[in-house]
């Protein structure tokens, strides 16, 4: 790699030793801070630290912390890998990534969805992943509509590889611009935000489509395996516009189950630990990132089953008998996720604050389908417990109020027990018991 410039090898050193204070004095991991002091020392830190690096940048609304990680255990079979492992998902967070890790020959770095125009441009990125859009923090990021429109006009055109979700069309339309996408068939559980053509504003048919290979005349059977990889689940992830030709593009790697279909048609069982649909999708765009890269599946996949927690999420905590699973929830289309990992056997503490990383709106509550929660002890807690507990009400779950997390779990008996929180009561868990990761 080229020798940084002395400047920015001051301002990469200082940003590391703030970085290093931050953890010793317990304020933070550090990967905040650290980069602002480089930034502000050297602004073009960022893309003196990219130059001669082969990145990944990840971005999605869901999923981006843990298919990071995923993506970053593949491709260290390959060498070094620097990443911003924490969430640190700025720029600031960026630096202090690159620069932790200066002779590392590859970075994947997950990046916010309303920066990943700002740092395609200034890294110079080569892979792009995108994998789904839905509303999140709408007092901060604004419509969906025009984050894929931002993505869409800083992709135009580009000399990147884009490795994008078919399944959702909000992804679809803000890749589109590129002439080199690998699309990946990930699912969207949570379609209420795309119902209408991102292209034309006509309504998207989804229900009840048959599923219609390039080529083909006219709709019919799809086969279980095909060359392509085309599976018979593909159908049910299918979307077309009924006004303009806006429409879901040909896959070729899918999502079946339990199992990646790949390109060449060959089928994987994942069998990774972290649980979950969800994460069997992060795990399938993982693989076809590290193909991109020139890592092929069979030694890509067994790095992404070594991987049991990312940042704290499904760690079990532990106090005075009691085993908490952590899950972590910050919108509608996380909270439909938590709820398909959730051991309904097991009672549930459910946590919401609405602090500046949350965003202060928590009218997306009344977005959720909390019913699936009927029949289990649940617990509510967090800054906005009041908002959540009318929410669980109106959708007639029986709950116990709780002044605290602390309070919560102490009136669980022994054993096992299930917390989801949103961002910040996730990470105020987490700092209860040590910052386990």
């Amino acid at each position: 790699m080229t020798q940084l410039p002395l400047r920015a090898q001051l301002a990469s050193a200082l940003g590391r030793t703030a970085a290093t204070l931050s953890r010793a004095t317990g304020r933070g991991d550090g990967s905040v801070i650290g980069g602002r002091i480089g930034l502000a020392l050297e602004p073009d830190l960022l893309r003196k630290l990219a130059q001669d690096r082969k990145l990944a940048l990840v971005s999605a609304t869901n999923g981006k912390t843990t298919t990071t990680r995923l993506i970053t255990s593949a491709l260290q079979e390959l060498g070094e890998v620097a990443t911003n492992a924490f969430g640190a998902n700025m720029p600031a967070g960026h630096v202090s990534a690159l620069s932790s890790a200066k002779h590392a020959p590859y970075g994947v770095l997950e990046v916010d969805e309303k920066y990943l125009p700002e740092v395609i441009d200034t890294t110079g990125a080569g892979v792009v992943v995108l994998m789904n859009l839905s509303r999140d923090q709408m007092d901060r990021a604004g419509e969906i509509w025009l984050l894929a429109q931002k993505w869409r006009r800083a992709l135009a055109n580009r000399p990147v590889h884009v490795i994008a979700n078919a399944d959702d069309p909000l992804v679809t339309w803000g890749a589109s611009t590129v002439p080199g996408v690998t699309w990946v068939s990930a699912g969207q559980p949570w379609k209420e935000d795309s119902w209408c053509c991102p292209e034309c504003g006509g309504p998207l048919d989804r229900k009840g489509m048959d599923y219609v290979p390039p080529g083909s005349a006219a709709p019919g059977p799809v086969p279980a395996a095909a060359h392509g990889g085309i599976v018979s689940r593909a159908a049910e992830n299918d979307w077309a516009c009924r006004e303009c030709a806006f429409r879901r593009p040909q896959p070729s790697w899918f999502l079946d189950d339990d199992a990646v279909i790949d390109p060449r048609g060959q089928r994987w069982v994942l069998d990774i630990q972290l649980p979950g649909r969800a994460n069997r999708a992060n795990a399938v765009i993982a693989l076809a990132t590290a193909e991109a890269f020139g890592l092929p599946i069979q030694r890509a996949l067994p790095r992404l089953r070594e991987v049991t927690s990312v940042a704290g999420r499904y760690t079990v905590v532990q106090r005075d008998g009691r085993h908490a699973r952590l899950l972590l929830a910050k919108n509608p289309a996380g909270w439909l996720e938590a709820f398909d990992v959730l051991d309904r056997s097991l009672p549930v503490i459910l946590s919401v604050n609405a602090q500046g990383p949350d965003g202060r709106d928590t009218s997306w509550l009344w977005d959720v389908d909390y019913r699936v929660l009927r029949g289990g002890p649940v617990y509510v807690t967090g800054e906005r417990r009041l908002d959540l507990a009318l929410r669980l009400d109106i959708a007639g779950v029986p709950f116990q109020l709780t002044n605290s997390f602390e309070e919560a779990l102490a009136l669980q008996p022994p054993g096992k027990v299930d917390v989801i929180a949103n961002y910040t009561a996730f990470q105020q868990i987490r700092s209860e018991f040590g910052r386990a990761v």
